[in-house]
């Protein structure tokens, strides 16, 4: 009979877990000693493996420990975050403009552009209506929000919500930069994005000889902003720590315990989403999942430590292309889907619309949440470029439907911590789009 050989890394990570695990069980010093002991022998473990996913993990475990143990030095390390941060937006916008000029410049693809536009915001509408419908019946179920009561506290906030949704006019007009340099000084992506298709189809329409100069610097420029992303991606595992510790520190555990059956319902939703929406798409465009799931993990990570798309952008376009997808269809397609594809996003306003409802102790009828989530799906399309959108989006809703703006006051308590899921589920979402129309490409 063959042995089977488990290799010393594996070893260590399941010692550390349970080494962790019977930590949470002891109460007092005893259990922070033996849950830092946890944490140490995952640290080699990590060292061992030397990826960026394990060295992540590792430090949103460290991060979270630090947070409950040491609040007051915990807040303190989000300089790192920020720091990390601050880097990441210097990529995002040269990125996108030298990927997406080139790949529509120098690869013959001016044809395909308009098919692949079309596919690619059909897809985008069919997901996100799929997870606003999804989050509809996940609350409904659960019914997270029958017999909260809202604090005294949230009750004296309670007020004229001070958010200004984009009408139509607006976000068509904000769409088209004035001057890329103010776009992309203030990373507006979308703007990016279209600057870049329109120069990409120009350089496409002009002689071969006299847009070759211009591609050789797009192309190097392109190269660079890779090779940076892999510089900065050394910090991410400090940066997801210091911003998960800062995230416990500042927050406490005990805040999250009154709100505790909406988290639950949320990332039970996200669950649901990736098995009933995620893995079918995956099958029926024949993605390799497993696969996929490699490529999309450590942009996934970081996402979930920072509770920031942006920060996962790079490194997701650079796992794409890696995976497969041709580099322009990851220049149009990823870009694209962070102003129109936001997958957890669409699942989050759904759950906490109804919840606020559940909370006021209003009974909707199905037609009623049916109209709701309709408004939610086009209303969502008009944020790009809006800062904390989805608050924006809730508080419109919650005027339109005459819902009372403190339980979604009370829900900013914990929006951090579904931030962290809510943003997995926007990266996850938007590198299955550039699969899956890479796959179609391939005919």
């Amino acid at each position: 009979m063959a042995r089977v050989r488990v290799g010393l890394g594996p070893l260590l990570l399941v010692a550390g877990l349970v080494v962790f695990a019977a930590g949470l069980a002891l109460a007092g010093g005893v259990g922070i000693g033996v849950r830092w002991a946890g944490v140490a022998v995952l640290a080699v473990a990590a060292a061992r493996r030397r990826s960026l996913t394990g060295g992540t993990f590792f430090a949103i475990l460290a991060g979270a420990e630090l947070g409950v143990d040491a609040p007051a030095a915990a807040v303190n390390l989000h300089v790192f975050a920020e720091i990390f941060l601050r880097l990441i937006k210097v990529i995002v916008a040269p990125l996108i403009l030298g990927t997406l000029t080139t790949g529509i410049a120098g690869h013959g693809e001016l044809k395909s552009l308009g098919r692949v536009a079309v596919k690619t915001l059909i897809y985008f509408e069919v997901v996100t209506t799929l997870a606003l419908i999804l989050g509809a019946v996940a609350i409904n179920l659960t019914q997270a929000g029958v017999g909260v009561v809202v604090p005294a506290t949230v009750l004296a906030q309670q007020g004229p919500a001070n958010v200004a949704h984009v009408g139509l006019e607006q976000f068509l007009v904000n769409i088209f930069p004035e001057n890329l340099v103010s776009a992309m000084a203030q990373n507006q992506i979308l703007q990016v994005a279209v600057f870049s298709i329109l120069f990409g189809t120009s350089l496409a329409l002009m002689p071969k000889e006299k847009a070759a100069s211009v591609l050789a610097v797009l192309h190097s420029l392109t190269a660079a902003m890779f090779r940076f992303t892999k510089l900065i991606m050394y910090l991410a595992p400090l940066a997801a720590g210091a911003a998960l510790s800062y995230t416990v520190g500042s927050m406490g555990v005990g805040t999250l315990l009154p709100l505790a059956k909406l988290v639950g319902t949320f990332y039970g939703a996200v669950a649901a989403l990736g098995l009933l929406v995620f893995l079918p798409v995956m099958l029926l465009a024949r993605v390799p999942v497993r696969g996929f799931l490699k490529a999309v993990s450590e942009p996934a990570a970081i996402g979930f430590a920072t509770s920031t798309s942006e920060s996962a952008l790079p490194l997701a376009m650079e796992r794409m292309e890696e995976f497969g997808v041709p580099r322009w269809v990851v220049g149009f397609v990823v870009p694209l889907g962070y102003s129109f594809n936001m997958d957890g996003g669409s699942l989050y306003l759904s759950i906490a619309a109804l919840f606020a409802a559940q909370v006021a102790g209003m009974h909707m009828s199905f037609w009623e949440q049916a109209v709701m989530v309709l408004t939610l799906m086009l209303t969502s399309k008009g944020i790009a470029g809006v800062p904390r959108a989805t608050i924006v989006i809730l508080m419109g809703t919650a005027a339109s439907f005459h819902l009372p703006s403190a339980p979604i006051l009370m829900i900013l308590g914990v929006d951090a911590l579904i931030d962290m899921g809510r943003t997995v589920v926007n990266v996850v979402g938007n590198c299955l789009a550039a699969a899956v129309v890479g796959q179609w490409e391939k005919g």
